[in-house]
């Protein structure tokens, strides 16, 4: 592996990154990365449903979130930019696919975490997954106008979905975040208008770290799966 570079993950959602590669942008950010979050929303409509009861307003539910995903970023060492495009739908316009191209462009991802292409719970999710897909396209493109220029071709992996047996999420990748597990709890722990999912996401990094183990022969306790959407591309098995 690089001894550094950067790791761009975009998430449909304000707590969605941290959730699904909160381990992955810890270690990478522990490694001396850059790690830049692209959140689309704050989750605002769709994946706030305590504060709705509470009572709260759209704007004080943007800004609650908003909060919470700053946070969790400080935490895990990343930095985070908000689109605040709305959710529930995600709107896919010229100008957010252009500011994703240029986001590209600018900040040349080695790797880029996103969402699967299939979601039969979650619109967004999949809207997201062929957003970013696209977006790496048009950077790569020589004619695409940008002041920057064009991109080389950063693996882009999925992570794992919330109901993964629904989405045909297949795993390519165990990643051991054994040693920044609680740096990601502390994360999680973060997203109080979420705090339901504290819970199921240590079983599913617990469950995936048994599945490390098992594959690897190591002791790995916590880990995080991915599918990669590209061949990887080397000159031996690995």
């Amino acid at each position: 592996m690089q001894s550094t570079g950067t790791l761009m993950v975009v998430s449909a959602h304000a707590a969605d990154f941290v959730w699904r590669a909160g381990g992955a942008i810890a270690l990478y950010s522990s490694r001396g990365w850059k790690v830049r979050v692209l959140c689309l929303s704050y989750g605002e409509r769709g994946e706030s449903a305590s504060l709705w009861k509470a009572g709260k307003s759209l704007e004080e539910i943007k800004r609650i979130r908003r909060e919470e995903a700053e946070r969790a970023a400080e935490i895990l060492g990343a930095e985070i930019r908000f689109f605040d495009v709305g959710d529930y739908p995600i709107d896919v316009t010229p100008e957010l696919r252009d500011a994703l191209v240029q986001e590209f462009r600018q900040h040349r991802p080695d790797i880029i975490l996103s969402h699967t292409f299939i979601d039969p719970y979650n619109a967004d999710h999949p809207q997201t997954a062929e957003l970013v897909r696209e977006a790496r396209i048009l950077a790569q493109a020589h004619g695409y106008p940008s002041e920057h220029p064009p991109i080389g071709a950063p693996q882009l992996y999925s992570f794992e979905p919330h109901q993964p047996e629904q989405c045909q999420f297949r795993i390519d990748l165990l990643l051991d975040i054994t040693p920044v597990f609680e740096k990601k709890r502390q994360a999680m722990e973060c997203m109080q208008a979420q705090e339901h999912l504290w819970a199921y996401y240590t079983d599913v990094a617990k469950r995936r770290g048994v599945q490390a183990g098992r594959n690897s022969g190591q002791p790995i306790v916590y880990a995080e799966a991915y599918q990669r959407v590209f061949p990887s591309v080397g000159g031996e098995f690995v």
